[in-house]
This record gives C-alpha cells, sequence and structure tokens, in this order.
C-alpha cells in the first residue's frame, strides 16, 4: 500500500503483513495512517488559502494600477476615477435592486475590490415637502388636469417638492433610528451587498464610467489650458479647412482664424508653429481653444522668452503697438541703474531681437526708451526720424510734432504707418509738421501724408508697368 498524495508514503510488505496477524497491532497501523491523512489535509487547506489570497492580492494590485495607468493617461485625479467607480457601481445596484426615486450611494475599497452600499434619505417636514394623501387612479387623473390650468396663474409661485418616502424621512422616524436627528439630516441605511449584476445593470454602471470619465478628461483639459491662457505655446499644424488653420496642441486641437492670421504667411501640414493662446471656452467635445499670430501680446510674450531681464522683472515693456506682419512697436524701461533696456532686448549682435523677427515671419520691430515726459517719449517713438520741437495741448491729448523738410515722409512712414503706430505706442493723437530751414512750416500732416501716398501709389504703378513691358 502506498500514500504519496502527502507526500509522506507508508509500505506495508507481505513480510511485516504477516508479523502483524493480531488486532492490534493492525490496529495501530491503521492509526497511522488516518494521523498521516489528516496532516496532509491541514496541509493542503493551508496551501490553497494562502494561495487564494495571493491571487486576491494580485486582483487588487491589478486594479489599482489601471486606475493608476486610467489617471495618467486621462490627465485625471484618482479620487475622480473612485468617484466615477462608486457612481457606477450605485447605479448598477439600484438598476437590480433598488427602487424607483431611491438615492443610493457607494464606498469603493481599493484595497479589497469590494464595495458597500447605503440608502441616503433626508429629513423634512411641512415646510421643506408637500405631502399629498393616497388617491386613486380617478382623483389623480383629475388633480393633474386642476394642476395644469393653475400651472399658468402660479408660474410665480415656487412650490415645495413632494414628500417621496424613498428618498425622504419625516422627523418621527428619523428619530428611530437617530435619537438627535433634526430637519434637513442625510441618515444613511446600509444596504445588502451583492455581488451578482445582471446584463443591463453592467451595461448600465458602463456607460456612467465612460460619461463620467470624458466629463472628467474635458474639464481636466479645460482647466489646464484655461491656465495657459495669455501664453506662447507650440503646436503642430493638423490640417487646414479653408482659411483655417487646426493647430495639434497635444492634448487638444486649437483653431487659427483668418483674421488672427499673419497677412502673405502659410501654412503647411506638419509645420510647427508658435502661437499665442487666446482664448479658452467650454466645448461639448472639449476645450474650444482660440489661437492668434497677431495678437500685440504675442510679441511681448515672446520678448519675455528671449530676453531674461525682461522676465526677472529688471527690464519692462510699458507699451507695444502692432500691425501684424508689417511692423511693431514697443517702449521698454529698466528698474534698475546700469541695464540698458533697449540693449538688453536688441541682444548682441541683435541676437535676441533677430529671433523674434525670425519668429514673426520678417516682421520689423522698433524698440524705443519709455520716458516719462510725454514730449520726450512721443519724440522717441517717431523714431527713426529725428524731431525738432513737440508741442502737447493736455486738454485735447494731441501733441503737434515739428520736423525737418527732409525727414517729414520718414516720420510720416509708408501710408502713415509710423506715425500711427506712435500715436498707439504713447496713446495720444499726433500730428506731423514740417519746417523748412528758414523756419517756415509747411503743409499739415494730413495733406502731407496724402501726397506721400500718392506719390508711392505713381512709383508702385512705374515698377509694376515696368515688370509687365520686361
Amino acid at each position: 500500500m502506498k500514500f504519496a498524495e502527502s507526500g509522506l508514503f507508508l509500505k506495508i510488505t507481505r513480510k511485516n503483513a504477516e508479523e502483524i496477524q493480531n488486532g492490534t497491532e493492525f490496529f495501530c497501523v491503521i492509526l497511522q495512517i488516518s494521523v498521516l491523512l489528516s496532516v496532509n489535509y491541514i496541509m493542503a487547506k493551508k496551501k490553497a488559502k494562502k494561495d487564494e489570497e495571493n491571487e486576491s492580492a494580485g486582483r487588487t494590485g491589478d486594479f489599482s494600477s489601471a486606475i493608476s495607468a486610467l489617471c495618467e493617461e486621462k490627465g485625471i485625479s484618482k479620487e475622480k476615477v473612485v468617484e466615477t467607480i462608486e457612481a457606477a457601481l450605485a447605479a448598477a445596484y439600484k438598476k437590480d435592486y433598488g427602487k424607483r426615486g431611491q438615492n443610493i450611494r457607494s464606498e469603493f475599497d481599493e484595497l479589497t475590490g469590494g464595495a458597500k452600499f447605503f440608502l441616503v434619505k433626508e429629513v423634512v417636514d411641512e415646510t421643506t415637502r408637500e405631502f399629498i394623501e393616497e388617491q386613486n387612479d380617478t382623483e389623480l387623473k383629475i388633480q393633474k388636469n386642476t394642476e395644469k390650468r393653475q400651472n399658468d396663474t402660479e408660474s410665480e409661485e415656487e412650490r415645495l417638492p413632494r414628500y417621496n418616502m424613498e428618498r425622504d424621512l419625516t422627523l418621527a422616524e428619523a428619530k428611530k433610528i437617530k435619537k438627535d436627528a433634526v430637519i434637513g439630516d442625510i441618515i444613511e441605511t446600509e444596504l445588502e451587498q451583492k455581488s451578482d449584476y445582471g446584463r443591463v445593470a453592467a451595461q448600465t454602471a458602463k456607460q456612467v464610467i465612460i460619461q463620467r470619465i470624458r466629463e472628467a478628461e474635458r474639464d481636466s483639459m479645460f482647466e489646464e489650458y484655461k491656465n495657459k491662457e495669455g501664453e506662447i505655446i507650440s503646436g503642430v499644424v493638423q490640417r487646414v479647412e479653408g482659411r483655417n488653420v487646426f493647430v495639434d496642441l497635444g492634448k487638444s486641437i486649437g483653431v487659427l482664424f483668418p483674421n488672427e492670421q499673419i497677412e502673405r504667411e502659410n501654412y503647411r501640414l506638419g509645420q510647427r508653429v508658435k502661437v499665442y493662446l487666446q482664448k479658452v471656452d467650454v466645448g461639448t467635445k472639449g476645450p474650444g481653444i482660440t489661437l492668434s499670430r497677431t495678437n500685440p501680446d504675442m510679441v511681448k510674450k515672446m520678448f519675455e522668452l528671449e530676453v531674461p531681464e525682461i522676465f526677472a522683472g529688471t527690464v519692462e515693456i510699458k507699451s507695444i503697438a502692432r500691425e501684424a506682419g508689417e511692423r511693431t512697436k514697443i517702449a521698454v524701461t529698466s528698474s534698475e541703474d546700469g541695464i540698458d533696456p533697449i540693449g538688453s532686448c536688441v541682444g548682441q549682435k541683435g541676437t535676441r531681437v533677430q529671433a523674434v523677427i525670425d519668429e514673426l515671419g520678417g516682421e520689423k520691430i522698433d524698440i524705443v526708451l519709455w520716458n516719462e515726459d510725454v514730449a520726450k517719449f512721443i519724440s522717441a517713438s517717431l523714431s527713426p526720424a529725428k524731431v525738432l520741437k513737440v508741442d502737447i495741448d493736455e486738454e485735447k491729448n494731441e501733441a503737434v510734432v515739428f520736423v525737418a523738410e527732409d525727414q517729414l515722409s520718414l516720420a510720416i512712414g509708408k501710408r502713415g504707418q509710423n506715425v500711427r503706430l506712435a500715436a498707439k505706442l504713447t496713446g495720444w493723437k499726433i500730428d506731423i509738421k514740417g519746417l523748412k530751414p528758414e523756419g517756415e512750416e509747411i503743409e499739415d500732416e494730413k495733406n502731407e501724408t496724402e501726397k506721400v501716398e500718392i506719390k508711392e501709389e505713381m512709383i508702385e504703378e512705374k515698377e509694376e508697368t515696368q515688370e509687365v513691358s520686361e
């Protein structure tokens, strides 16, 4: 005989069998065999229990890892995911084992993977609920028709919600459960735990989880990009639909509308661009992100990235005026002695300002020194023209600027661009007048501007005619 199940065995040979003919010795052998089997059973039971514990711990570890992976992928907090799971479990429990109108809450245990369920009820009275006596079907129909007719006349009055025994408790009923209960208290009663759910309940839980996760992901993206509003971000051109350019920002997609694009700037698929995050709105499919490359603040943020003194606050950009794609004027000042604000922005051999110009597609940038003296500030804002004299009218917020005759067209700029940007930069209305060497005034700025524009248009027409003839 051989007992190999326990790992221990006993052999009874033919010779041993002849030696234990009497009943006493045979009984001892049977007793020995029984003891060995009992030891084997106890050891096998302990091993099975240990394996079950290890398997349960493995499942719990896998579940926690899945939650952590989901949080990292979607960018949402672990508390939000657990809250979503609890809502899904409560919905599934109510679908299979609850009643209509019940308010069921669940508590999910991350360690064990189990859940507890509670029936939530509020303590109410006549001041917070409308109590209606039980009525038959005919009386209910008559009452509903009466209520419909009274809705128009009583629309302005607020009606109390009706008492529902599934989610409300009277004060007398509440005190049987909790002696010190008062109106407005929430009383929770633990429900029987269930582990078997039907197909419909499982589908309900799945839909709740999917919907809640999508909402949490959408809220997370909105908060992330809302905090970046007014900053420069990098993206890749994903597609171009008509004149609208869609830029992939990583977790979401922003739109660059035609009025926010620099003229004569072309965008190709896969191109990496820097854009200004102008506005973030709440959308049904995610945050609605409006991007810009024409906003004046984009130039300011670009200088913050390129100039450490501006980022540190020692050099400050006081004002900025921009015509996107053409020219930009910025006024800078320094809060510390010994720091040249213009030199800091220009950089060694113009490397800093050139980096900004390249990013903006060759847009010209004038950097001028801000001054508390309005006359000096206006004079600097008209750079590169040299100003002879500035007359200030503070009541009308106007300034008359006198320049030499040969500087008049330079001060006005092409199609009045230079004086227009200077007016935006300073916040003053500027009129430019030319002075002859003898000190006589030339015609007003408006007439001179018109002459300059006509002259430029004539030159352009001549150039076009020459190109055609060639």
